[in-house]
């Protein structure tokens, strides 16, 4: 790959998943491209062949000096991309991140526009960029690293479920696992410690999440109160509501009031600890993962994102 001048901030590599969005990714990518080009920018292409490929194309091309990047796909191959950068990042040049959702979506970019595409395109060509925090989730088998949301319980559940028993059913497989996991209904504890606690929080709950932006799957704005560039994880706890409670209070989970809910808290937080014991199926920026989950901690403005 040619040296790029990183200082004129018009220079990307575009790290492309062709398969997200049931190959939709590959198939629109052409003319968002050529607008991009026509704008000014300068656009390499990547394209991955497997599961961490994207992280694998980042952490190479950052190593060789690249800090202009575009995720082209969902909400996971940013996920891959954030993860190619870190660690090596902190203390280096801070790498930038825009966006080309052509996948089934991107939650992240859903906290400044709901223009999807048009919105990163423009953001793209205006070169508009914000500092962006960092979460830091340090595991029994190593560290990892994410802009939008972690989450464990209900909603981990669910998504578990669709990856490993309904992956081709598109939206059918996505009802078909709420509606076992409702059926199932396992509401258990998952004791945390925040921000130093004299205890861990050992109460039963539906799911917890520890978020850095306030949407996931799509629309759902699971931490309203969110901000990218505080310092911050915002935690977001429902406590054992009952399956009849859920599906009365589910709108709540689109428009962000579910946390105005008696059983539901929320909390800024620097730091959380967890006293899991054993691994658990967890959900991160779309990625579903089973670990033993340690120590989750910020790094702020660590990154800057086109949004």
């Amino acid at each position: 790959m040619e040296t790029w001048n990183r200082h004129l901030g018009k220079q990307y590599l575009a790290i492309v998943n062709p398969a997200a969005g049931g190959g939709r990714s590959r198939r629109l990518l052409g003319p968002a491209l050529e607008r991009l080009k026509a704008g000014g920018l300068e656009v390499q292409v990547a394209e991955t062949r497997a599961a961490a490929d994207a992280t694998e194309l980042a952490r190479a091309a950052y190593a060789r000096g690249v800090t202009n990047f575009i995720a082209v796909g969902g909400d996971g191959t940013s996920y891959e991309i954030v993860n190619g950068f870190f660690p090596r990042a902190l203390g280096a040049e801070r790498p930038t991140l825009g966006f080309l959702p052509l996948g089934t979506g991107n939650s992240f970019l859903r906290d400044f526009s709901d223009r999807g595409v048009e919105y990163a395109i423009e953001s793209l060509l205006a070169h508009r960029s914000r500092s962006c925090d960092v979460m830091r989730l340090r595991h029994r088998t190593g560290v990892l690293h994410y802009i939008n949301l972690l989450s464990m319980g209900f909603s981990a559940d669910v998504a578990a479920l669709r990856a490993r028993r309904f992956s081709g059913w598109g939206e059918l497989g996505y009802q078909a696992a709420i509606f076992l996991t409702l059926a199932r209904f396992n509401r258990r504890p998952f004791p945390v410690r925040i921000d130093g606690a004299e205890s861990f929080d050992n109460r039963r709950c539906l799911f917890l999440t520890f978020n850095n932006s306030k949407f996931t799957g799509g629309t759902m704005m699971i931490a309203p109160k969110a901000e990218i560039d505080d310092g911050l994880v915002e935690y977001v706890r429902w406590g054992p509501i009952g399956r009849s409670g859920l599906i009365r209070n589910l709108p709540g989970l689109y428009d962000g009031t579910h946390i105005e809910h008696p059983l539901a808290e929320r909390q800024a937080a620097r730091r959380i600890e967890f006293n899991l014991d054993s691994p658990v199926d967890v959900m991160v920026d779309g990625e579903v993962l089973t670990l033993h989950c340690e120590e989750l901690d910020v790094l702020p403005a660590a990154l800057n994102v086109v949004a």
